[in-house]
């Protein structure tokens, strides 16, 4: 389990194709605290480290999570958001966020706001019923609160200092983007079908 309050920004620093994707990012985690196994959110994908190094750690992916996430378009240089998981005592900042991505948002709109930025992206149809103003969503691993909702389109709000400790500030009209809804929301739905 994760919060979705990004404590790194990695970087792809190798990527090579065996049976699966074997990926080596560059972190300033102290990597002697990392345990083989452990999970860590690498833009919001819960991904199993398998490798480390003084300061990198590797990571598989299956093609199951490359079809089902942004991991497609990473390249060397390719900078992501990292979170490690909750510990027993961790203070939840954000919300609960699994690390099992929902699916691929776009960015069709960003606007200067104040000192803020607005962003507007577009979920799949399958998804934009579970985003609801107000609502929280995790976007490249990263928890926020949705301003607005219009159809499958939302806006969110990026505060400078979320851009900062981010990838957010080099974000782009056309990425695509990790999108993991509020596992409430999820629940809700469901229980809402079934009654």
């Amino acid at each position: 389990m994760f919060t979705g309050i990004v404590t790194d920004i990695g970087e792809i620093r190798e990527l090579e194709q065996r049976g699966d994707l074997r990926a080596r990012v560059a972190t300033a985690y102290p990597t002697a605290t990392i345990d083989m196994g452990a999970s860590i959110a690498c833009d919001g994908v819960c991904l199993t480290v398998v490798g480390t190094g003084s300061d990198w750690f590797d990571v598989e992916i299956s093609a199951e999570t490359v079809s089902k996430t942004n991991l497609g378009a990473w390249n060397v240089g390719y900078r992501l958001n990292l979170e490690r998981s909750l510990k027993v005592g961790d203070e939840l900042g954000g919300h609960i966020v699994s690390g099992h991505v929902d699916g691929v948002a776009e960015v069709v709109a960003i606007t200067d706001d104040g000192d803020s930025t607005r962003v507007m992206l577009r979920a799949p149809e399958a998804l934009a019923r579970f985003i609801a103003p107000k609502g929280s969503v995790a976007l490249n691993g990263t928890s926020l609160t949705v301003n607005e909702v219009s159809g499958a389109d939302f806006g969110i709000n990026f505060i400078p200092h979320t851009k900062q400790v981010t990838t957010w500030g080099a974000v782009e009209v056309g990425d695509r983007v990790n999108l993991e809804i509020d596992t409430l929301a999820r629940y809700v739905a469901r229980l809402t079908e079934a009654g």
